[in-house]
């Protein structure tokens, strides 16, 4: 009030103490958007500093942040003790996690090797063409074994498309069918005669019919195939980021159920295991805006410590000790169908690795791998979907 002055306000006093109010909130909004800012920052460019400053307060942070650090293993690293890797062994006390293996491009198929398998996972949205599967089987036919797992698989005939495909140079050796979910198994001509042993097994947890029949779960072949002992299994697991334990759990039953109504106690365990799929586990922990931002300027790799694949298997929850190739392709997952460009919905997702190629050797002293490629197949356009195929060859140890 002025002195005097009948109890009349001071307005210009009042406007400058409302402009100071507002000059402070408008800084400190500043300081924090800056502060947000230099945070991601930190976190992507120095994981091993931002993850062990901030465990300090919570000793869990290590383990959801998932730095792809602390699940790389050297070559040849083996385990104390001498460990059964059968399909069931997801969840072992001693786990591995994953274990990421750099592929060597310098060859695609190896002389010196005794087989050599192309493996391809392709979600097809319903959708296929003839020039499509041609692109998807590669040019280069010089692999002992093509494994095709599909899924979300229109009506059509799709084996009968693939082998045109691959008139030229291979047959069709098995296949497992579960509606849209399929895997086929292609050899070389007349290459049956190395057959010892074929079965095919299925498990479903969920899903729906409709047009594109969407089944969830998992299609498996077991062969014996110039003497080596090998399972594969494509699967399509839940989608959604929040279902990560409902992912895990699909995992375990798709493994302890798989041949189970084959066992028998003299049956021998499979030397080579092989997964393929949509795995659908996404990226947690990060916006979508974030994350292609890294991905327009080639640094996807660093989304690698938001994956939930591998930090789930970090955890000791899924695919201990299995291996699978370092992911420098971009994610697979959800594109604009008819381009390269990621989804541009309303729901706008966060790309993610949900198409993935992962293998176990059950004892490396007798059986040896390389891997010669990971990598998608972005020429392909028709599914929101981005194919995966891997060229892996074995050797027995002499």
């Amino acid at each position: 009030m002025r002195r005097g002055g009948g109890g009349v306000p001071n307005l210009q006093g009042q406007k400058a103490k409302s402009f100071c109010l507002y000059t402070l909130h408008l800084i400190s909004k500043i300081a924090v958007s800056l502060f947000l800012s230099l945070a991601f920052i930190f976190e992507f460019f120095c994981p091993h500093i931002s993850s062990s400053v901030l465990a300090s307060g919570d000793g869990n942070l290590n383990q959801h942040m998932g730095n792809l650090n602390t699940i790389q293993a050297g070559k040849g690293r083996r385990s104390k003790y001498k460990r059964k890797l059968s399909l069931g062994s997801f969840n072992d006390r001693a786990h591995e996690g994953i274990k990421t293996v750099e592929a060597d491009n310098l060859c695609e198929f190896s002389r010196n090797s005794d087989l050599c398998i192309c493996i391809v996972t392709w979600n097809m949205n319903g959708q296929v063409s003839y020039e499509d599967l041609v692109e998807l089987v590669g040019s280069n036919r010089r692999f002992d074994i093509l494994v095709v797992g599909l899924q979300e698989v229109p009506r059509n005939n799709i084996a009968r498309l693939l082998q045109d495909a691959l008139v030229e140079t291979h047959d069709l050796l098995g296949k497992a069918i579960m509606q849209s979910l399929q895997l086929y198994v292609f050899g070389p001509k007349k290459s049956d005669l190395l057959i010892k042993e074929l079965k095919v097994d299925k498990h479903s947890v969920g899903g729906c019919g409709g047009m594109m029949r969407r089944k969830k779960g998992a299609v498996a072949i077991r062969i014996n195939y110039k003497g080596f002992r090998m399972v594969f299994i494509t699967c399509h697991l839940s989608a959604h980021a929040r279902n990560v334990e409902e992912r895990n759990s699909e995992c375990r039953h798709i493994s302890h159920s798989l041949f189970a109504k084959y066992w028998n106690p003299y049956t021998r365990p499979a030397q080579i295991t092989i997964w393929l799929g949509d795995l659908n586990y996404r990226l947690q922990g990060i916006d979508t805006h974030p994350a292609r931002t890294l991905i327009q300027r080639n640094l996807h790799r660093l989304l690698t410590s938001k994956d939930q694949l591998l930090q789930e298997a970090q955890r000791g929850q899924i695919f201990n000790g299995y291996c699978e190739g370092t992911l420098t392709f971009k994610p697979t997952y959800k594109y604009n169908i008819g381009s390269s460009n990621y989804d541009t919905s309303y729901k706008v997702r966060v790309p993610s690795w949900t198409d993935r190629i992962l293998f176990k050797i059950e004892d490396p002293d007798e059986i040896s791998a390389s891997l010669h490629c990971y990598e998608s197949v972005d020429d392909i356009y028709s599914s929101d979907h981005k194919p995966v195929r891997a060229h892996i060859c074995f050797k027995l140890s002499k």
